[in-house]
């Protein structure tokens, strides 16, 4: 199964946005890593690293990100580990939600994953 991992600069929006896509994305793993490391807000490579390892259940993770130094620090942390992991160029909530649920199918794979997440950037909202 296709894991995911949520970069936030907040550790709390992070664990909000995997409690959100939970809720529909059954057993996908899906990791929450936020916060400096020290109780502020920022992005931590290792943090991200370690992330990677613990949603990888083989198939890959899909990485979903909040602002530009979290995508510079994803891809710190992508080139560093050895999971194969691809970030999703999409709204995180939204994005996270819709590659959850798509992940659940037994067919899914990296691409289908992050196509899906991606996707959420068309959704209208009202």
């Amino acid at each position: 199964m296709v894991g995911l991992v949520v970069v936030s600069h907040s550790a709390r929006a992070a664990a909000g946005i995997a409690e959100v896509a939970g809720e529909m994305g059954g057993d996908t793993r899906i990791e929450a890593v936020g916060g400096d490391g020290q109780g502020g807000l920022g992005t931590v490579p290792d943090d991200i690293e370690t992330a990677l390892a613990a949603a990888d259940e083989g198939d890959g993770v899909v990485v979903l990100v909040d602002l530009g130094s979290a995508v510079m620090n994803a891809e710190v942390a992508i080139e560093l580990s050895d999971v194969d992991a691809v970030i999703a160029d999409a709204p995180v909530l939204e994005g996270t939600v819709n590659a959850a649920v798509t992940a659940t199918d037994p067919a899914a794979t990296l691409e289908t994953v992050c196509e899906a997440a991606e996707a959420a950037r068309d959704v209208d909202k009202t």
